[in-house]
């Protein structure tokens, strides 16, 4: 009943998230390198051998980078969407490509895992949801907007890998251009510190036991001033800032307390 999860990297420079059984993992996006991830999971004591499949959410360098060689050498799976192959030009010939439909579940040993859109400025993007025997994992990050099926399912989650990319003030004050601040900010870039402490005020389940901060913006945030914008509001559930450099330890989520139903 319980999953392990951590945060190999997230942010702009790459993003690639872990979850896993103890027997069978997954990983959601590639933007790191395979060296980064071998040594990474070295560091905690995950077996790369765990891993049976990778999930792309979207076209981006930051969630796609390190996929081609990752795959080729572990003979991995790749799981993402039609439009988004077609758009993600750095993957390489040889891949075993699975495509995504719709939100069916693909089972990945006794991992379940629920892909739904989302609104942000790629070609077919993607959010994700892994369950296994009652416990769920959400992954949720590059999100424009706080949508119909992003409530749903991140009320369902025991733990969850939240975007919180930019501090509304810093972005405003900061150096970027006009447009670029238009495309963050516009309802498919990515989610504020604010946008994502609303969605946690409103929707975050008495269960929930881990809510980890994630994609925060170099230029446009600061991990002190959103930790303490989020701590007041946890109650029972632990806070973590997902780093831009370094993994995050392994969490142990499991399923507690009376649950609401599942999202079908």
């Amino acid at each position: 009943m319980s999953l392990f999860i951590t945060s190999l990297n997230s942010g702009s420079n790459g993003n690639c998230y872990y979850v896993g059984n103890g027997q069978d993992a997954v990983l959601i996006d590639v933007g790191i390198s395979c060296r980064q991830i071998e040594s990474r999971l070295r560091r905690l004591s995950l077996s790369v051998h765990t891993i049976k499949a990778i999930f792309i959410s979207h076209e981006h360098t930051d969630h796609i980078s390190g996929t081609t060689n990752f795959a080729r050498k572990y003979q991995l799976p790749v799981y993402l969407t039609p439009k988004t192959l077609r758009s993600a030009r750095l993957l390489g010939e040889g891949l075993a490509i699975r495509f995504l439909s719709g939100t069916d579940p693909v089972w990945v040993g006794d991992l379940c895992v629920k892909a739904f859109p989302k609104f942000h400025d790629a070609a077919d993007p993607h959010s994700f949801m892994i369950s296994y025997e009652g416990t769920r994992v959400g992954v949720f990050t590059d999100l424009g907007q706080t949508c119909t099926g992003l409530i749903e399912h991140f009320s369902q989650c025991h733990a969850a890998f939240l975007e919180a990319n930019y501090d509304e003030a810093m972005l405003e004050q900061g150096r970027y251009p006009y447009f670029l601040k238009q495309r963050i900010r516009g309802g498919h870039g990515h989610l504020s510190n604010q946008q994502a402490l609303d969605l946690l005020r409103t929707h975050k389940p008495a269960y929930m036991s881990h809510v980890i901060l994630s994609h925060l913006s170099k230029e446009n945030n600061c991990p002190i001033r959103a930790r303490e914008l989020f701590l007041p509001h946890m109650d029972t559930t632990e806070l973590v800032v997902a780093s831009r450099l370094q993994e995050t330890p392994v969490y142990h989520i499991k399923a507690r307390e009376v649950e609401q139903p599942v999202v079908s």
